[in-house]
């Protein structure tokens, strides 16, 4: 499944091409988020900080392979898609996604303090806030709030800031990857997992948490924020 999500961005270079593949096949975001069911069918998708659109190639992918009857019998039926609309900060993630993903994809450039959001059923933020003071840290997921539809889910992983040397050995390598994308380096703004939790129920979602950290030495967790249901820990 990673060769089959990765592939596509050989037309876009070998960077990208380089970049899918050890970020698909290493990080256990992406077989998380099928693995657990996260993305409910039909949904209409917003990925904030989107790069280079990996995640609507995964999901390009489950679907293909899911096709052909080469899908795992352990996991969960792969989602079918409505919309995935991604949102990027860097214009050079934006051409290369843009590049190599298909029909029902849009990645727009933009900073998602100011762009319009829209409406959406599924809002993900894999590894983006931390880059962005608390207060407008806080503006986003009000705004990500009102673009979920009724019954809508956010998918957020982040740093628990109390989590030790993982934690900060997790934002040094996110430091690095970051510059190599392109973006400058600069002061990283973190919360703890209670914190955030806590920010989140105060708009109204009911929480959940997974770790997500799973084959690598980080401290990562995915938040998922439910509106109209009970959550627990």
């Amino acid at each position: 499944m990673v060769a089959a999500a990765a592939n596509p961005y050989r037309a876009a270079g070998r960077f990208a091409w380089h970049f899918a593949r050890g970020k698909l096949g290493g990080d256990p975001a992406f077989v998380g988020l099928l693995q657990h069911a996260l993305i409910p069918a039909k949904s209409r998708i917003l990925d904030l900080g989107c790069g280079q659109g990996l995640l609507a190639a995964w999901l390009g992918a489950a679907n293909t392979l899911s096709s052909a009857g080469n899908w795992p019998q352990k996991f969960p039926p792969a989602p079918q898609v409505a919309t995935y609309r991604g949102i990027e900060l860097m214009p050079r993630d934006v051409q290369r996604a843009n590049a190599v993903l298909g029909n029902g994809v849009s990645v727009e450039q933009g900073d998602i303090r100011t762009a319009d959001f829209a409406s959406a059923d599924v809002v993900v933020i894999l590894d983006v806030l931390h880059y962005m003071p608390l207060s407008a840290q806080d503006d986003v997921l009000n705004r990500v709030r009102r673009a979920l539809e009724p019954k809508g889910t956010l998918l957020m992983r982040i740093g628990d800031s109390a989590g030790g040397w993982p934690f900060h050995l997790s934002n040094y390598v996110d430091s690095v990857v970051a510059m190599a994308r392109g973006h400058k380096p600069g002061r990283l703004y973190c919360r703890t997992l209670d914190q955030w939790k806590s920010a989140l129920e105060n708009l109204g979602f009911a929480m959940t948490t997974i770790p997500m950290s799973q084959g690598t030495p980080f401290a990562n967790v995915l938040l998922v924020g439910k509106i109209g249901e009970s959550g627990s820990a």
